[in-house]
């Protein structure tokens, strides 16, 4: 029978997730159409899309970015700023809301849609980290779905479907170990931002491309897995896993392990987002073994890597701990990626964060505006101790 298109609200439709999700919607086109494009600054890109896309809304955070759309004269209704985002949310105009703007700012668009009770297909790690708690409160009232689209997440997803959940024993998150993962740790000291954003498999944004130089998107997703999957982080390990053919694995309580193969394109998991439990037929590369060569396993090195283990303890800790975490090291990401600070500075200062966060009286995680409160507070935190730290030196 035909299908209906499946209308998406595209929330960061110029980084990676974005281009891809639209690649799946060009060669789907019976399947899925663009209702909504949200993105932050590239009006140039975005002109592009409308092109091709024909959306009846859309957003961009930049003001001066929406005001060069508006003056092109598209026929779209086009909004600015964080209210013109979370004004797109709240449209309604969509089936599925796909998540992928970069960072904190994914949060608030997010909220709208799952109080609208609609289909949450989630490549915004940040999100989950800070409230995943509220954000799973609150689509248990409205009916929303959050399902996701990260590979290691979509793996361990499609790794559970008809499995009892309280059969899991064990989640494995694969890491490729990033462009670092056998330089000797006396060496880090050196590592230039062009050096960090040359990923050996993933071809992704620049934020997210340092996370994973650092191990930190590890860390990330450790605690994301605990709220889409609903597993504590004790029973979750990391295995690095060079080749990023093995996308994530499940050990079940008889001992069976399942895991989830598949060549490292991300418009595998975005597609599955939008359509599981159906599978699509399509022409991406498909994986051959015999062709692969050997699939390598190591257990990842937290000495040389401490953003994973400063992740694990926020993740453990819960409340507003990994809210800090995030703010510090969005804050410090940035700042190395302009050069202001060295790479090992990254995790010195997330730790610097958290550790004031300990000897603090932190407020229970109660709602939204607290999590806002706490991600304004560390950011400045943080950026007043780089302010200090160069100072000094």
């Amino acid at each position: 029978m035909p299908y209906a298109p499946l209308r998406i609200a595209l929330f960061g439709s110029t980084g990676s997730i974005g281009t891809n999700t639209l690649d799946v919607v060009r060669r789907n086109p019976d399947r899925f159409e663009i209702s909504v494009l949200a993105a932050n600054r590239n009006a140039a890109s975005v002109l592009d899309q409308i092109a091709e896309f024909r959306p009846t809304l859309v957003a961009l955070a930049d003001e001066e970015a929406a005001q060069t759309v508006r003056q092109a004269g598209s026929a779209c209704e086009v909004v600015a700023g964080e209210d013109g985002l979370s004004e797109a949310a709240r449209s309604g105009d969509y089936d599925v809301f796909i998540g992928a703007l970069v960072g904190f700012a994914g949060l608030r668009p997010t909220v709208e849609a799952v109080k609208l009770g609609k289909r949450i297909a989630l490549a915004n790690k940040e999100t989950l980290v800070v409230a995943g708690e509220l954000l799973f409160e609150l689509a248990r009232t409205s009916g929303s779905k959050i399902v996701p689209i990260d590979s290691e997440h979509s793996a361990i997803y499609q790794c559970l479907v008809g499995e009892d959940p309280e059969s899991i024993r064990r989640i494995i998150l694969t890491a490729s170990g990033g462009p670092f993962r056998t330089m000797p740790k006396e060496s880090f000291p050196s590592i230039a931002p062009e050096q960090a954003l040359r990923h050996p498999k993933w071809t992704m944004g620049r934020k997210i491309t340092i996370d994973s130089a650092t191990l930190m998107n590890k860390g990330l997703e450790i605690i994301e897995a605990k709220w889409l999957f609903d597993v504590p982080i004790a029973r979750m390990d990391v295995m690095v896993h060079p080749q990023s053919i093995v996308h994530s694995l499940v050990e079940f309580s008889d001992g069976s392990v399942k895991a989830q193969l598949g060549m490292p394109d991300m418009r595998l998991a975005i597609q599955y987002a939008l359509t599981a439990p159906e599978r699509l037929t399509t022409s991406y590369s498909m994986l051959d073994l015999a062709q692969m060569g050997p699939l390598e396993f190591f257990p990842p090195e937290y000495d040389k890597f401490p953003c994973l283990s400063l992740a694990r303890d926020a993740g453990e800790r819960g409340g507003l701990y990994p809210c800090i975490l995030n703010a510090a090291n969005e804050v410090a990401v940035e700042a190395f990626l302009s050069g202001r600070i060295g790479f090992t500075e990254i995790p010195e200062l997330i730790e610097c964060a958290l550790s004031d966060a300990a000897t603090a009286a932190l407020p229970p995680l109660s709602d939204l505006e607290g999590i806002y409160a706490c991600d304004r507070e560390t950011r400045s935190r943080t950026l007043e101790r780089m302010g200090k730290h160069a100072d000094a030196a």
